[in-house]
This record gives C-alpha cells, sequence and structure tokens, in this order.
C-alpha cells in the first residue's frame, strides 16, 4: 500500500530547463561563445552544472576550466531561478489529488538547497510539500539511498510504502537501493541513461496522472 509519493525536482515535478539553459546561454556569451537551442540543452538538465557545462562548453569535472565556470554557472542560474520554470503540464491536477486522497508527496533531488527551496517557494510549493530533501541535505546524493531514506524518516512513512518518480537512471537506483517502489517519468530529461523503460523501474509514466494507477484507489465517498 501507497501512504507517500515523493519526486525528483528537475525533470519530473518541475520543469526547469528553460532557466538553466539561459543561464548557460549567458555564460556562454560571456565566454564569447555561441548560444544553444533548448532543445539541444534540455536531455542535459538532470545532470546539472556537470551537464551543462558538458554540452555548453564539452568539459568534465577533471578540465581545468571547469570549477571556475561551475561556480560562475551557478552564480548566473541563481539570478534567475523561476523565470520560466513551472510545473509539467498535469502535475498540478496529480499533487491536488494526492492531497485529495490524504497521501503526502515531497520533493527529494540532487539539486543543492540554495536553489531547491527558493525554487519550491517561488512555484507556491513550499506549504504543500510534506518535506523537501536536496542534494545537500544528507551525506550523500542519489543515486545512494540515503536522501530517499531520509525523506521517509521525516514523513513518518516506511521506505516500502512511499513511491518515488524520477526521470533519470539514479532515481531508480537510489530508490531500489531504499527498497523503496519507483516509476520513471518518460516525459522528463532521461539524462545520460537511455531509455526508462531499461532502468527496472517498477513502471514507466507518459503523463503526471499516470501516477495515480501506482498508488491504488481514492477512498469511497
Amino acid at each position: 500500500m501507497i501512504k507517500a509519493v515523493l519526486f525528483d525536482l528537475d525533470g519530473t515535478l518541475v520543469d526547469t530547463a528553460p532557466d538553466l539553459s539561459l543561464a548557460l546561454n549567458r555564460l556562454l556569451e560571456e565566454q564569447g561563445r555561441s548560444q544553444l537551442p533548448l532543445q539541444t540543452t534540455r536531455p542535459w538538465t538532470s545532470s546539472g552544472a556537470r551537464g551543462m557545462l558538458k554540452v555548453g562548453f564539452g568539459i568534465d569535472p577533471d578540465h581545468p576550466d571547469f570549477e571556475r565556470l561551475r561556480i560562475r554557472f551557478l552564480d548566473l542560474y541563481e539570478t534567475g531561478l523561476c523565470i520560466e520554470s513551472k510545473l509539467f503540464p498535469g502535475m498540478d491536477d496529480l499533487l491536488r489529488s494526492l492531497e485529495d486522497r490524504g497521501l503526502p508527496w515531497g520533493v527529494v533531488t540532487n539539486k543543492s538547497q540554495r536553489f531547491t527551496v527558493p525554487l519550491i517557494d517561488a512555484l507556491g510549493l513550499a506549504t504543500h510539500a510534506a518535506c523537501v530533501v536536496s542534494g545537500d541535505t544528507t551525506a550523500h546524493p542519489k543515486p545512494h539511498p540515503m536522501p530517499l531514506l531520509y525523506a521517509a524518516e521525516q514523513i513518518r512513512i516506511a521506505p516500502a510504502s512511499c513511491l518515488y518518480v524520477g526521470d533519470d537512471l539514479r532515481d531508480v537506483q537510489s530508490a531500489r537501493a531504499a527498497g523503496m517502489p519507483v516509476i520513471a517519468a518518460a516525459f522528463g530529461y532521461l539524462g545520460e541513461g537511455g531509455k526508462p523503460s531499461e532502468w527496472g523501474a517498477d513502471g514507466v509514466i507518459a503523463a503526471p496522472m499516470e501516477t495515480l494507477n501506482y498508488v491504488g484507489k481514492p477512498p469511497s465517498m
């Protein structure tokens, strides 16, 4: 019996790709490079700054310029966290449906608290989320199970009774390690992990409201 639903943030709960792409393009412009279209940067969004710098500059964390560019990218992003970011279509209806059923929902993301909390607040979700776990809330980010286990502890519901929804292979790996049921959001960014049908999730959804197929029937009136 599912008693709570936890969501990844970028690419699952919220479409943050436009604002992350905007920050990258501002950085590219500063560095004298050509800007990139959203369709090019979008698939890399779930990998955060590492993904943005990879697609924008073709560099990895071991590159000598990586840290300097990462810091500047994050500073630029912080100035425009919620210009175009918004809930995915149908997500608002899903959250209301969960609340109507008395099912708490929360957020477990690898995004730093520095960005997570202001974004959640700007979207008007802060008073609705039962928990918000950021990438630096615990000692290890996903795919380690610790963030999901911490979230379950915060809402006082056993991991096996929490459903996790994510759009990246790391989300499935984290949930599996935490003993938590998990479904893959095929409407998200999907990262570098290939096809969500191959991640070993308990299901794959094409739209947010399909999540309700995994939480049982609504209570009788």
